[in-house]
């Protein structure tokens, strides 16, 4: 069963669903629209001749930091990481990152398979942002990029993916880990809270 507005905000307030920063003017009837935050990974394809999973053979990357009202321009068949503002996660309901139809339409891709947030991950996320379409698409740090629906379980989980989880060990295969941005900081916070 999916939350609406009224009980996402409520499980906000409750604690049960982070979301940080919250603004209720971003609350949609069933799902909370989440913004594009300041942090792009792209490849290096002069430094890349194949990628090749199996063997772990992953292309170089480049990580850019575009300031607030400035802009990056995502030009066709492209395929970029970007991530949100906003931090969130829940111990309680699964979470679903989806497209925007109105960026939907003009052929822009937020996740190419990546969709689903388990419970105990709280997260900036990764967004795998595609170009589908035959002109390039400006890319505003701000812009509302994805909406988030949330997601009853049917029990409490057995594992939690804080502990369990990937991005526990290395939640980054193919890419190194950006230095600056919500990467960055979480790392800084984590060390800090371990003095």
């Amino acid at each position: 069963m999916f939350l609406s507005d009224v009980d996402i905000h409520s499980e906000i307030k409750k604690g049960n669903i982070t979301l940080e920063p919250f603004d209720p003017k971003r609350l949609q009837p069933a799902t909370y629209d989440i913004r594009l935050g300041n942090t792009f990974i792209i490849n290096e394809p002069h430094s890349t001749k194949a990628i090749d999973p199996v063997k772990g053979v992953f292309p170089n990357t480049q990580t850019i930091e575009i300031e607030d009202g400035g802009e990056f321009v995502l030009h066709p068949g492209v395929s970029i990481l970007g991530y949100s503002k906003e931090r969130f996660g829940s111990d309680h309901y699964l979470i679903e990152v989806n497209g925007k139809s109105s960026l939907a339409r003009i052929g822009l891709i937020v996740h190419n398979s990546a969709s689903i947030v388990n419970p105990g991950h709280i997260l900036n996320i990764a967004l795998e942002l595609c170009n589908l379409n035959n002109v390039p698409i400006v890319l505003r740090p701000g812009m509302e990029i994805a909406q988030l629906s949330f997601t009853t379980l049917s029990s409490h989980t057995k594992r939690h993916y804080e502990d369990t989880g990937r991005y526990n060990q290395n939640n980054f295969v193919g890419y190194v880990p950006p230095k600056t941005g919500p990467l960055a900081r979480k790392k800084a916070t984590k060390k800090a809270a371990k003095k």
